[in-house]
């Protein structure tokens, strides 16, 4: 459909000027006054091959658009004949939205080093950098663009780790006590469940991310390029043999303290908020396709994003100074009381408005990513649960 009206269309609105050579317009003058010029209201002409441009391109645009809509349907069939039917709740279900989650969580992070790099080392010396702009390009001009996607590798292989326990693990556990409390207790007290669900997928999820957290962190807190790790294997190695393995495990009960009210979070609010969503919206969920799905979990893990920066975001800060700042030895509670007294409580909240645009962008685009996965293979999207048909009926 043209996005604007014909030139016939036109000038049997508005009118036609006496020197119009087109087909039918002598005829057409025969019948009128002649006019002496356009009329004020007249279209121009010459604005017509612009037009044409526009049109040609929104056509190629939507040529283009169905062609790969087409390429990713045949990918995704392809995929689902290879693993063959995906049953809810068994271990391939499981298997498929553990690749969903490292696929989320592995390249969103890493996708946002940058932020995470200037992030960090405000929370590590905020006097370092007035803001995050003059951060970005202090190290861009000191180490160019490598310098500003220090710390990519640990972070990608860290939160692959992650995303794939978390996720997975979250979709287990929710379903496993789920069948504990029964469909009538499962529906009442979903938010507990959701709670509850994903605080033990990241208690897990934590324990993976740990020795590649505390290596993105020490790569992205040292200010001096010299004296930062080469990469993932270099951080391994040298903490490994100058600490031990439990150098790499030092800054868990933080990252516990951070990652899992942040999870708790994200996966309670985002299925309160996408169930909310749906109720407002006319129809079932099931009549909406596959890109208002995902927007709507886009939208959802926006949202939730915010709310799970606000709340993790002073153990974030306490887990970066603590992996900068902490020595040999030193125990969690003295390092704790320690960093506290020299940042005081303002300190907890030093980087929070880039943080909220980070987690709020992260969380959005990883409940995508894992929704459009998901039904890539054949599976639903992620959602309350539906209220079970005893509830209804004791109404």
């Amino acid at each position: 459909m043209p996005l604007f009206p014909s030139y016939d269309a036109l000038r049997r609105t508005l009118g036609t000027t006496s020197s119009d050579s087109r087909t039918g317009a002598q005829d057409h003058h025969q019948q009128t006054k002649p006019n002496s010029g356009p009329t004020p209201y007249q279209a121009r002409l010459d604005l017509y091959p612009a037009y044409s441009v526009v049109d040609n391109a929104k056509d190629k645009a939507k040529k283009l658009g169905a062609e790969a809509v087409k390429d990713l349907e045949a990918a995704s069939q392809l995929a689902q004949n290879k693993t063959g039917h995906i049953q809810m709740y068994t271990g391939k279900y499981y298997a498929a939205c553990t690749v969903g989650g490292m696929l989320a969580c592995g390249l969103t992070h890493t996708a946002v080093t940058p932020l995470d790099l200037v992030k960090t080392r405000r929370q590590v010396d905020s006097s370092l950098y007035k803001s995050n702009m003059q951060g970005w390009r202090l190290i861009y001009r000191a180490e160019g663009l490598r310098g500003i996607f220090t710390g990519w590798s640990p972070t990608f292989f860290g939160y692959s780790a992650q995303g794939a326990f978390k996720y997975g693990f979250y979709e287990y556990f929710k379903k496993t006590y789920s069948d504990l409390a029964g469909p009538e207790n499962a529906y009442r007290y979903k938010t507990a469940l959701y709670l509850s669900a994903s605080a033990s997928a990241e208690f897990l999820a934590d324990i993976a991310l740990c020795p590649f957290e505390a290596i993105k962190v020490r790569m992205q807190g040292a200010t001096d390029p010299t004296k930062s790790f080469r990469g993932t294997a270099d951080g391994l190695t040298r903490i490994t043999a100058a600490e031990g393995v439990g150098g790499l495990y030092k800054g868990l009960y933080p990252l516990w303290g951070r990652q899992i009210p942040y999870t708790m979070m994200k996966f309670a609010s985002f299925e309160t908020i996408v169930e909310m969503i749906y109720t407002k919206l006319p129809g079932q969920k099931s009549d909406y396709g596959k890109a208002a799905q995902t927007g709507v979990s886009f939208a959802g893990g926006y949202l939730a994003g915010i709310l799970c920066a606000i709340v993790s975001h002073p153990a974030d800060v306490m887990v970066s100074k603590l992996n900068a700042y902490r020595k040999p030895g030193e125990g969690f509670g003295a390092v704790t009381s320690r960093i506290y007294k020299d940042i005081g409580f303002s300190g907890l909240w030093n980087g929070l408005p880039v943080r909220i645009v980070m987690i709020g962008t992260l969380t959005g685009l990883q409940w995508m990513i894992y929704d459009y996965f998901k039904i890539f293979m054949g599976l639903p999207t992620t959602g309350g649960p539906a209220k079970p048909e005893q509830l209804d009926h004791k109404k």
